[in-house]
């Protein structure tokens, strides 16, 4: 029976990886499946993973209908098992919606990847949907971790290396800025619960880390993500 599973997690947890890895195991025992993400990280049309894989996607935008873009492909001849759907948190409610009816109705799988909740902790539209509907919803097992080691469960951005908590609920943040060439960029970080309330990123906590805590932040550099 077809299933509509939500996959979820911070960023740097390996969403696009396992999209990436579901799409090969599926494809390689015959079945026919399709691609779709909205605003990779990579640019238009790209699934990537920040372990260098990717892969030409469908781009998904607020026009999309996924039922119409699996009964043409099937008008056509094409089988359609199963698709692909990274980067779900922007997807709109109606696109969700969608997705549940291409499994209930056309029983192809719809395997969907996405942050649950954006820098304010606050859920995405298209993730609080698949919350509701999905038949699945799995947490990824590999942990992002915070600057201070322990299991990162919120999204941080950052302008200007200071982390901020309102605007936009989607900016398109510089992937791997050096903050101090870059000082007006848009950065992303994971932290922990307790260090997004206390709005402590790393370079927060550099800044008034004495001389042998230093070694805590060097692999805690911001990462990216357009959440």
């Amino acid at each position: 029976m077809a299933e509509l599973v939500f996959f979820s997690g911070t960023m740097d947890c390996g969403k696009s990886t396992l999209a990436l890895q579901m799409h090969h195991n599926h494809a390689a025992r015959g079945r026919d499946g399709v691609l779709f993400t909205r605003q990779d990280r990579a640019g238009t049309a790209t699934i990537s993973s920040r372990l260098g894989l990717r892969r030409a996607a469908e781009e998904v935008d607020d026009r999309t209908d996924f039922w119409a873009e699996v009964v043409t492909r099937r008008t056509r001849g094409r089988p359609v098992d199963y698709l692909i759907a990274d980067e779900a948190q922007f997807y709109t409610a109606a696109q969700v919606e969608q997705l549940a009816r291409v499994v209930d109705e056309l029983s192809a799988d719809v395997f969907a990847f996405g942050i649950t909740t954006d820098f304010r902790a606050r859920l995405f539209p298209g993730s609080a949907r698949l919350v509701e509907l999905a038949d699945r919803v799995e947490v990824l097992q590999v942990r992002a971790l915070c600057w201070c080691g322990a299991r990162a469960t919120h999204n941080a951005r950052t302008v200007g290396g200071v982390m901020v908590v309102e605007g936009e609920q989607v900016v398109v943040g510089d992937v791997e800025a050096d903050d101090r060439e870059h000082a007006a960029e848009v950065a992303y970080e994971v932290l922990c619960r307790r260090h997004h309330v206390r709005r402590m990123t790393a370079a927060t906590a550099r800044a008034v880390a004495g001389p042998g805590e230093q070694a805590l932040f060097e692999d805690a550099a911001p990462g990216r993500t357009d959440g």
